[in-house]
C-alpha cells in the first residue's frame, strides 16, 4: 500500500507530469518514426538512446540483417525506428527498425504514384502469376504481375532478374500495404517518347524510298522503314485493283516505295499508300457508257456479290440481286468463280463517289416482262406445283423459269383453304389463272378456283329482305344448315333467326330435305358474306299483312275513343 502511495505523491506527479511535457516538446508519440542514436552493441542487441524517453530501447540484431543495416550500424550512428509502445506492461520502451523501414518505404511509394513518377527497383525471385521486385531506396517489396514485366512475351526474364531497373506503380493497397509495379509502362513509354521523335521527321505527301515488306494480315501489309519504325498501308490503298490478301502481292523482305498519307501523333501511327503512287485507272471510265454490255473479270466472291474488275484497277461491285432475274437467297459462289469472265450492263457510273454498279441480268430478256406480254392477267396458263408451305403452293409456269404464287383462299370458293392445301404435292400439274403481275417486282399471283364459276355470283341480283327458297341440309342445337336452290354455297340460320316467338324457335321443327322460305337479313359482295333468317321473313309478313288488311281506326285500340269518335260522327249528322 505503501508503494502505491509512493506513486501517487506530489513528487511523482510531478515528475510524471514534467515527462510528459518533455514528450510533448520532442513530439515523441507512439506510431511515430523517430531517430535513435546506438549507444551499444552486443551479439544479439543493439541499445539506442531516444531523448525524452525514461530508458534506452534495444533493436534485435537479427531484423537488422533482415533489413540490411547490421554491418552499417556502429556506436554512434543513427537509425530510424518506429515508436510502438512508450510503456509496456514490464515499462520497456517498444521500438522497430523493421517496421519503420516499411513506413518509409510505403510513404516513398505513396509520393512516386501521387506525382506519377517512375521508382528504382529490381527482380528478386519469381513467384505464381509475375515475380517480386525490392525497391533499391527502402527495400519495400512489391509484385509485378508477368504481363507487365515486358511489351512483348518473354519465354525467359534470367537477364532481368537482380538488374536494377525504372517501374512504374500501377496500384497501391493502403490497407494491405501491397504495392503492384510494372516494367512494361516504362518500356513502352520509352519506346513512344523514341517513336514520337521518329515520326517528327515525317510530313504528308512524303515519298519514302525502299520500304522493307516486314508482314501482313488481313486488312494491309506493314513496311518496315529505315529500320526504325513501322509504317502500314491498308489493303484498298495498296492497288486500284481488288486485292484479297497482301500475300497475294508482296513477299517478305521485298522493297517499295511508299507516300505518306496521315499521321496520327497521339497514336504514334504513320498511313501509307502505294497506289497514290501509280496512274489513277479511274480515268479511264469515260470510256465506258451506262446501258452497255461490256466483259468483266470475276476478282473476289463474297455472300452478297462478286467484285470484278472492267480493266485492271477499276473495279465495281455485281451484287448478287443483279445476277438473276428469278433464283432467290442466290449463293454467288454456286455461280461464279473467281477469273471467270462475264458479261454486265452498266447501270451507274458515280464519279464523285468512284462507283460503278453492273448488272449480269440485264443481259437477258426479263422473264416477267415476256410472261406478261404472251399471258396477260386473266390468262389460263399450265404449270407445275415446285414447292409449298403451309399456306401456299408456288406453281412453276410453263416455259419460264418462274413460280407463281397460289395462296391457299384461291384453291376452293366452297371447300375449307387448309383442306384444300393438304390435296397437293411437289410435282402436281395443274391449269391456273393469272390475276395479277408486279413486273418491278417480279411477283405472279395465280389462281385456281378462279377457273370455275364463282357461287356466290349467285346473290349478284340479290338484295336485303329478299325471299328466297332453301332445302334443309341438317338441324342441330346451333340451327338449320340451309343450301339456296340451283346455289353451291350452305348457310346457317341460327336459333335466334328461326322463328319470332322464343317457343317456335326449335330447329327440330324441321327435316333434312324439307323446302322453305327465308329472308335475306345481311348480304355484302365485297366481303362475301350472307346471313339468312326465318325470323326477318315472318316479320315482313306480318308488316305486309297489317299494311294490306289493316282498316282506318287501326292503331286505336281502347273501344272508349272507338266509341267516343262513332257519338261525336253522329252527332255532327243530326245537325246537319
Amino acid at each position: 500500500m505503501e508503494v502505491y502511495k509512493d506513486l501517487k505523491s506530489p513528487e511523482n506527479k510531478q515528475f510524471e507530469e514534467l515527462l510528459n511535457s518533455q514528450l510533448s516538446k520532442n513530439k515523441i508519440e507512439e506510431g511515430k518514426i523517430i531517430e535513435g542514436k546506438v549507444t551499444k552493441i552486443t551479439e544479439k542487441f543493439v541499445f539506442i538512446f531516444i531523448p525524452g524517453l525514461k530508458s534506452e530501447p534495444i533493436i534485435d540484431v537479427n531484423e537488422l540483417k533482415m533489413i540490411g543495416l547490421k554491418d552499417s550500424v556502429s556506436i554512434g550512428s543513427s537509425i530510424p525506428v518506429l515508436l510502438e509502445k512508450i510503456e509496456d506492461r514490464n515499462g520497456e520502451v517498444i521500438v522497430s527498425a523493421l517496421k519503420a523501414q516499411k513506413i518509409k518505404g510505403w510513404y516513398k511509394l505513396e509520393e512516386a504514384y501521387e506525382e506519377n513518377k517512375s521508382i528504382i527497383g529490381k527482380i528478386t525471385s519469381k513467384c505464381k502469376g509475375g515475380v517480386i521486385v525490392e525497391h533499391t531506396e527502402t527495400g519495400s517489396l512489391m509484385f509485378c504481375p508477368g504481363s507487365q514485366i515486358s511489351d512483348k512475351p518473354l519465354k525467359n526474364i534470367d537477364h532481368l532478374m537482380g538488374v536494377e531497373q525504372k517501374f512504374a506503380i500501377i496500384k497501391l493497397d493502403k490497407l494491405r500495404g501491397n504495392a503492384c509495379v510494372s516494367r512494361r509502362q516504362i518500356v513502352s513509354s520509352n519506346k513512344r517518347e523514341d517513336k514520337a521523335k521518329i515520326i517528327e521527321k515525317f510530313n504528308i505527301g512524303d515519298v519514302i524510298k525502299d520500304a522493307v515488306v516486314k508482314g501482313y494480315s488481313s486488312f494491309g501489309c506493314f513496311f518496315e522503314v529505315n529500320n526504325e519504325i513501322d509504317v502500314l498501308v491498308h489493303l484498298q490503298e495498296i492497288s486500284y485493283s481488288r486485292v484479297n490478301h497482301p500475300d497475294e502481292i508482296f513477299n517478305i523482305g521485298e522493297k517499295h516505295d511508299l507516300k505518306v498519307i496521315s499521321i496520327d501523333k497521339e497514336k504514334l501511327q504513320i498511313g501509307c499508300s502505294i497506289k497514290q503512287l501509280l496512274p489513277d485507272p479511274f480515268e479511264h471510265i469515260t470510256n465506258y457508257e451506262i446501258g452497255k454490255k461490256y466483259k468483266v473479270k470475276v476478282d473476289k466472291i463474297t455472300d452478297y456479290g462478286c467484285f470484278c474488275s472492267l480493266e485492271p484497277g477499276l473495279s465495281t461491285l455485281l451484287h448478287s440481286s443483279e445476277m438473276s432475274w428469278t433464283k432467290r437467297n442466290i449463293v454467288p459462289k454456286k455461280i461464279f468463280k473467281i477469273g471467270d469472265m462475264i458479261e454486265c450492263v452498266i447501270t451507274e457510273i458515280d464519279k464523285d463517289k468512284r462507283r460503278v454498279a453492273i448488272s449480269h441480268k440485264l443481259t437477258i430478256e426479263n422473264p416477267y416482262e415476256a410472261f406478261m406480254n404472251k399471258y396477260p392477267e386473266g390468262s389460263e396458263v399450265k404449270g407445275t406445283v415446285s414447292s409449298l408451305n403451309e399456306y401456299a403452293l408456288y406453281v412453276k409456269l410453263n416455259d419460264f423459269d418462274i413460280d407463281g404464287f397460289l395462296h391457299a383462299n384461291d384453291l376452293s370458293y366452297t371447300n375449307n383453304p387448309d383442306e384444300e392445301l393438304k390435296k397437293f404435292k411437289k410435282g402436281d400439274k395443274l391449269n391456273v389463272k393469272v390475276l395479277e403481275i408486279k413486273k418491278d417486282e417480279q411477283k405472279i399471283r395465280v389462281g385456281l378456283k378462279q377457273l370455275s364459276k364463282d357461287p356466290f355470283d349467285w346473290f349478284k341480283d340479290k338484295k336485303v329482305n329478299d325471299i328466297i327458297t332453301v332445302k334443309v341440309i341438317n338441324t342441330d342445337n346451333k340451327g338449320l344448315t340451309v343450301k339456296p336452290e340451283e346455289c353451291e354455297l350452305e348457310f346457317l340460320i341460327k336459333k335466334s333467326n328461326i322463328a319470332v316467338n322464343a317457343s317456335d324457335a326449335r330447329p327440330s321443327r324441321f327435316v333434312g330435305g324439307e323446302r322453305i322460305d327465308a329472308a335475306i337479313s345481311e348480304l355484302s359482295m365485297e366481303k362475301r358474306k350472307v346471313s339468312l333468317s326465318i325470323k326477318l321473313l315472318e316479320e315482313l309478313q306480318n308488316k305486309e299483312a297489317v299494311s294490306k288488311f289493316s282498316s282506318p281506326l287501326s292503331g286505336k285500340n281502347l273501344p272508349f275513343s272507338s266509341l267516343s269518335e262513332k257519338l261525336g260522327d253522329k252527332k255532327n249528322n243530326d245537325e246537319e
